[in-house]
């Protein structure tokens, strides 16, 4: 499972880029970030208003691999909830990467290669929200409703007049949306450019050919851009830069 530390790494890889900073190591920023963790809770007596969780027990290491996301979004905080995110770019990969160099890639790919966005400048990361999914238990099922809302993100394939399509929703997405299973698995298929429509006592997945589906897990976890500034004012200050 995805750490703090990780959204936060892919802040310090983006900051660095972008404006020349300094950028730390995977191992220094998950080192640095269970220091920082003590120190709060030790100044503050637990009521740090911090709203991550150390590194610790059921973490990915940063020597292990992984399938994975980076999604960057723009907080807007004078808006609810629900509405307060949105999606500034999202790219990530089913093969399995190593942590540090796939979270680096996948960090700037996202923020900088999503073509259906600008790229991310400098002056837009104190407005950001980045996410780390790290995804697991990949899983063919025959059925396209066969999975949870909230828990299984969705893979999908399949071929229409010829022609291939295919196209993928994080575990997050249909709980954030507020969408049905059925209502999810078409708007993948739109997603991925199938432009058809359902005869009468038809679902959209059995007007097309060779349907695939996978179903898959993984839990975002993610820091705002003020929580990255004052983990690094601290690491700066530690380290009397």
């Amino acid at each position: 499972m995805a750490s703090p530390a990780h959204a936060l790494y892919c802040f310090d890889v983006l900051s660095a880029k972008l404006t020349g900073g300094k950028q730390h190591t995977l191992d220094q920023i998950e080192y640095l970030y269970s220091q920082y963790l003590s120190s709060q809770n030790s100044n503050s007596n637990g009521n740090h208003n911090t709203h991550t969780t150390p590194t610790s027990n059921g973490h990915a290491d940063s020597k292990s691999s992984h399938p994975m996301f980076i999604t960057w979004n723009t907080l807007h905080p004078h808006h609810s909830r629900s509405s307060s995110h949105r999606l500034r770019g999202c790219i990530g990969t089913f093969a399995a990467q190593p942590l540090p160099s796939g979270l680096s890639t996948y960090a700037l790919t996202s923020a900088l290669e999503d073509h259906r966005f600008n790229p991310i400048s400098a002056a837009e990361l104190p407005s950001l929200h980045c996410d780390v999914t790290l995804l697991t238990d990949f899983e063919d099922i025959d059925d396209p409703l066969d999975w949870e809302v909230g828990v299984h993100g969705l893979r999908i394939s399949f071929h229409a007049r010829g022609r291939r399509y295919g196209s993928t929703y994080l575990p997050q997405v249909a709980r954030e949306q507020g969408w049905g299973r059925e209502e999810t698995v078409e708007s993948l298929m739109r997603k991925a450019g199938w432009s058809g429509k359902a005869r009468k006592g038809k679902r959209p997945w059995e007007e097309v050919e060779d349907m695939k589906v996978v179903r898959y897990q993984g839990r975002a976890v993610g820091v705002e851009y003020e929580e990255w500034r004052e983990f690094r004012e601290w690491v700066d200050e530690r380290e009397g830069a």
